[in-house]
């Protein structure tokens, strides 16, 4: 049983050494672990400093190109390296390397396709009032729109099984966390969740400049992957609002019409009649969007399959 450790990395040369010395050297039930770098066009030295610190293999992109590209980039480095389970954490030292065992656990017990480490966003010291709050509802949206039981859908401290890295196709330009729980329960991937305990890191996050610019590309990531998983059920809510809008104005019309008191409300009927052919079209694009999802799906099973017969084939040059 071979674990990755994979660890994305911009402009790390400071933190890194403090990261990898704190991963561990040996699991129970694991009988390699080796561990990978992602560098995200660092301008400093962070793929020699991981080098020089023991890191077994660096993927160097040649420019930034985000968190988001580089935590697949380092799914597919590490499905290619041989890894039957590949642990994401931060170079940061945000997230505590004795945990990682516990991490893998579920997996190696066959319980899960995914284990989530669950910050105590509470009592995370270096987190603000506002950050806490903003945490907790990013987190209550995602389990609205996935079903899933997470606590913390922002947390980058992760293991994955060999299937659950082949199935995940991230398409965000922006981060993998909240597209992958999104994804994953649309795939009926098993997800399980530990609590862990965090680091205090002092810099402040290079993911995002502001606030409001964090909510506003975390939003619209998440109306793009659920739209993407689940195209029927959004349209046919959004239509069903213009719909019932429409047919609430065109009833207000209607009545006063039967009192005879319709004169100077004509623009009521305008409205309702534009709201419900809105309304009805919604409709029309979520049969549309659904029959793309469903070509999607049978794409998606072709990769899948080309994924697994590329590292078989790999597997027997190896």
């Amino acid at each position: 049983m071979k674990l990755i450790i994979q660890i994305p990395c911009l402009n790390e040369e400071e933190s890194l050494p403090k990261t990898l010395k704190d991963l561990p050297t040996s699991i129970d039930g694991i009988d390699t672990i080796e561990v990978l770098i992602i560098d995200d066009g660092s301008t400093d030295n962070t793929s020699q400093v991981a080098k020089d610190n023991g890191a077994h293999h660096v993927v160097r992109l040649t420019k930034r190109k985000g968190l988001a590209f580089g935590f697949h980039a380092g799914l597919d480095a590490s499905l290619k390296r041989g890894a039957d389970i590949i642990v994401n954490t931060d170079a940061d030292n945000q997230y505590k390397g004795a945990d990682i065992g516990r991490l893998v656990k579920p997996i190696l017990d066959g319980k899960a396709d995914i284990v989530i480490g669950n910050r105590d966003i509470e009592n995370v010291d270096q987190f603000s009032w506002l950050k806490k709050r903003l945490q907790r509802l990013g987190s209550w949206v995602v389990r609205q729109l996935s079903g899933s039981k997470i606590a913390d859908c922002t947390t980058g401290f992760r293991a994955y099984s060999k299937e659950a890295a082949l199935r995940l196709n991230i398409i965000s330009d922006y981060t993998y966390t909240l597209e992958s729980i999104i994804q994953a329960e649309h795939k009926n991937l098993a997800i399980e969740n530990i609590t862990i305990s965090t680091n205090h890191v002092g810099r402040k996050s290079r993911l995002f400049k502001s606030i409001p610019e964090y909510i506003k590309r975390s939003l619209v990531t998440m109306v793009r992957v659920f739209a993407m998983f689940n195209p029927f059920r959004l349209f046919l809510t959004v239509g069903v609002i213009f719909t019932t809008i429409g047919a609430l104005i065109g009833s207000r019309f209607l009545f006063y019409y039967l009192i005879n008191q319709g004169e100077g409300k004509i623009q009521s009927l305008i409205l309702a009649a534009a709201l419900l052919i809105i309304g009805f079209q919604f409709f029309i694009v979520g049969l549309v969007a659904d029959l793309i999802s469903a070509n999607r799906r049978l794409l998606e099973d072709t990769l899948l399959r080309t994924k697994k017969i590329e590292l078989s084939l790999r597997n027997q040059k190896d």
